[in-house]
Formats: C-alpha cells, sequence, structure tokens
C-alpha cells in the first residue's frame, strides 16, 4: 500500500494541503457567501413578516377597540332612548290619569249630588206617604181625621229617634 510507505507521505501532504487549500477558498468566497446570503434574506423575510404581523395585530386591535367603544357608545344610545320613551310613556300615562281621575271624580260628585237629590226626594215622599198612611190609619182607629200639621210633627219626631 502506497499511503503506508513512508516516502510517499510528503507528496501526499503536499497534496493534501493544496486540496485542503483550494476547498477552503472555495468555501471561504463561493459557498459560505451563498449560504450567508440565503441566511440574511431569510432573515430578513421573517423580520418582515413578524413586522406585518405586528402592524396587523396592531390594527386589529385598534378595530376591536373601536368596535368595543361604538357598541357601547350604541348601548348608551339605546338606553338613552328606552329611558326617555319610557319617561314619555309615564308622563303620558300620568296625564291621562290624571284627567281620568278628574272625570270620574266630577262624574263621581254629580252621581252623589243625584243620589241625594233622589234620596232628599224619597225621604220628601217618605214623609208625606208616611204622613198620609199614618192620617188614614189614625181615622180608621178614630174615626176622626188629625191636623195635618201634627201628623207632619209626628213623623218627622219619629224619623228623627
Amino acid at each position: 500500500m502506497p499511503q503506508l510507505n513512508p516516502l510517499d507521505w510528503g507528496p501526499q501532504l503536499l497534496w493534501l494541503l493544496i486540496t485542503f487549500g483550494i476547498l477552503y477558498l472555495l468555501m471561504v468566497y463561493v459557498a459560505l457567501p451563498r449560504i450567508g446570503s440565503v441566511i440574511e434574506a431569510r432573515a430578513a423575510h421573517i423580520a418582515k413578516d413578524l413586522a406585518t404581523a405586528d402592524k396587523l395585530r396592531r390594527q386589529t386591535e385598534e378595530a376591536i377597540a373601536a368596535y368595543e367603544q361604538a357598541l357601547a357608545e350604541a348601548r348608551q344610545k339605546a338606553h338613552a332612548l328606552i329611558e326617555e320613551g319610557r319617561t314619555k310613556l309615564k308622563e303620558e300615562t300620568a296625564g291621562e290619569r290624571a284627567l281620568l281621575e278628574s272625570e270620574l271624580a266630577k262624574k263621581s260628585a254629580e252621581a252623589e249630588a243625584r243620589i241625594d237629590a233622589a234620596k232628599r226626594a224619597a225621604m220628601k215622599d217618605v214623609s208625606t206617604v208616611a204622613a198620609d198612611v199614618a192620617a188614614e190609619i189614625v181615622r180608621r182607629l178614630i174615626g176622626i181625621a188629625p191636623a195635618k200639621a201634627e201628623i207632619e210633627r209626628a213623623v218627622v219626631t219619629a224619623r228623627k229617634e
């Protein structure tokens, strides 16, 4: 085997150094710059993607915040409209209730006045009928008709008791 012959080691070492040097120079000036440029391009692309993602995330957060603010404002407006409607309805209801109560009070007063007038008329008629009946009873019992003034006084006295 020629590799094990010590006389062939010198030229073999020389060719080893020449081959290693050429490979080293090829690696330093050709392969590593290409690999480095690819790594740098990938790093730049990744940085660009991260920046874009961060920008989009911020825009999304801003859109969500704007949406939530708009939603809160819409809820406040809706609540205000509901309260305004409720207040207006209460005022209308209170006005109508007051109107109805005044009409009912007026009708009630009129009805009470009619009832009182009817009661007085009925009581006057009752007094007249009672006086007539009492006069007729006394006349049938004793055969003499008493004086009208006495009978009316007796009916009034009886009614008071």
